[in-house]
C-alpha cells in the first residue's frame, strides 16, 4: 500500500496526470470509471486564484465520486502561493500539488512552472509557504531540471523532502525537452534508490501501454505511475495495465459501443458542468481520439464537431454503433507526439 499522508492508495497506483485544458471534471470522471486510482486538477495559477478569476475557481470544482483528487497550483510568488493553499484547503481536496515542471512559454516566463527549477531556494521557499498554510498533504509534480547541463533532480528530491511534502512526481524530461525525446527514467529511478528519500516517487512520461508500465515498473522502482496523454481519448488505459500487471495478458480493446458509452458520458458531463454551448465546443477536441481507427470515420467526425445540440450528437452517436458494430478493434500503440497539452 502507498501512503500520502492518511491517503491510502492501492500497491503501485496509477495516477492520471493534470493536463491543462483536458483533466477537468468530465474527463476525470470518465478515467475513474476506467480505473484511475487518482487524480488532479487541471492546475490553477495561483495569481489568478487570489484575484477570484472566474476560469481559475471553476478549475476547483471537484466531486465526491473523484476521490482521492487533488488540486494543483503554480506560481512563482510566496504570499501567492500561500494564499492559493489556503483557498484550496476550502474546498476540502485530498492533498495539495505543486507544479514546477510546465515547460510551455506563457508559464515559464512568468517564473513559474519549471522555471522555478532554475532556483532551487526559490522553488523550497515556494513548497514550505504552502506546506505551512494547507492542512492537506503537500506533494509536488517537476522535471529533471532545466535542461540537459542541469539536471538537478537530486538536490531537489531531498530538498523538498525536508519541507514536510508527501509524495514526489517525477517526469523524466528537462525543461528544455519539452515533450521531445525520450523520458529518461534512470534519474527517476536515482531520487527513488536513494536511502535519504522516504516518500513516495512517481514516475511521468512515455508510458503508452501496458507492456511499458510493466517495464519501467520493474526496472525502476518506482511506487507508481502518473499517466498523461496515453489516457487522452483512451481512459480504458488504466484498466488495461492493471489487467496485465495481474495475468501478463492483454484486455480485448474496448468494442464501439463501449467507446461510444464513454464518449456519451463525457459529453452529458462536459454540458452539465460547462453549460450547454462551451460544453459541447469543447467536447470536439476529444472525438478524433476516441474514434481513432475507425475506416471512413470522417463523415460521422465532422457531424459531431458541427452539430449543436446534445440530441443531434447523441443521434450521430447512434448512427457510428449501427455502422460499426462488429468492428474489430486493434491493440494499437498510442501516438503520443500527436497527443498534446499546454501542461503536465
Amino acid at each position: 500500500m502507498v501512503k500520502i499522508g492518511s491517503i491510502e492508495l492501492p500497491d503501485f497506483p496509477l495516477l492520471l496526470a493534470p493536463m491543462e485544458d483536458v483533466s477537468d471534471p468530465p474527463f476525470r470522471a470518465v478515467c475513474k470509471l476506467n480505473g484511475a486510482d487518482m487524480m488532479y486538477t487541471e492546475f490553477i495559477s495561483s495569481e489568478g486564484l487570489i484575484r477570484d478569476a472566474i476560469k481559475s475557481r471553476q478549475k476547483l470544482d471537484i466531486y465526491e465520486a473523484e476521490r482521492p483528487i487533488g488540486i494543483q497550483i503554480f506560481g512563482g510568488d510566496e504570499e501567492a502561493m500561500a494564499m492559493s493553499a489556503r483557498i484550496v484547503d476550502t474546498v476540502q481536496p485530498d492533498l495539495l500539488d505543486i507544479n514546477f515542471g510546465c515547460p510551455v512559454k506563457k508559464v515559464v516566463t512568468k517564473g513559474a512552472g519549471a522555471a522555478v527549477l532554475k532556483d532551487i531556494d526559490l522553488m523550497v521557499r515556494l513548497t514550505a509557504a504552502c506546506v505551512r498554510s494547507t492542512n492537506l498533504p503537500v506533494t509536488v509534480k517537476t522535471r529533471l531540471g532545466w535542461d540537459a547541463d542541469s539536471i538537478n533532480i537530486g538536490e531537489v528530491a531531498e530538498r523538498l523532502q525536508d519541507t514536510g511534502i508527501k509524495a514526489l512526481a517525477i517526469h523524466g524530461r528537462t525543461r528544455s525537452q519539452l515533450y521531445k525525446g525520450e523520458a529518461d527514467w534512470t534519474y527517476i529511478a536515482r531520487v527513488k534508490d536513494n536511502p535519504r528519500i522516504q516518500i513516495p516517487i512517481f514516475g511521468n512520461g512515455d508510458i503508452d501501454s501496458p507492456e511499458k508500465a510493466l517495464d519501467y515498473r520493474k526496472r525502476f522502482g518506482i511506487d507508481g505511475i502518473m499517466i498523461g496523454r496515453a489516457a487522452i481519448g483512451y481512459p480504458w488505459i488504466f484498466n488495461e495495465i492493471k489487467h496485465f500487471f495481474a495475468t501478463g495478458e492483454h484486455l480485448t480493446p474496448p468494442t464501439i459501443e463501449q467507446r461510444v458509452d464513454v464518449i456519451r458520458r463525457h459529453l452529458h458531463k462536459s454540458v452539465e458542468w460547462k453549460g450547454l454551448v462551451p460544453g459541447i465546443n469543447e467536447m470536439r477536441r476529444h472525438y478524433n481520439n476516441y474514434l481513432k481507427g475507425l475506416p471512413n470515420i470522417k463523415e460521422y467526425r465532422l457531424k459531431l464537431v458541427t452539430f449543436k445540440t446534445v440530441e443531434e450528437i447523441d443521434a450521430v452517436l447512434d448512427e457510428i454503433i449501427r455502422v460499426y458494430t462488429g468492428f474489430q478493434f486493434e491493440r494499437r500503440q498510442v501516438e503520443m507526439d500527436n497527443l498534446s497539452y499546454n501542461c503536465d
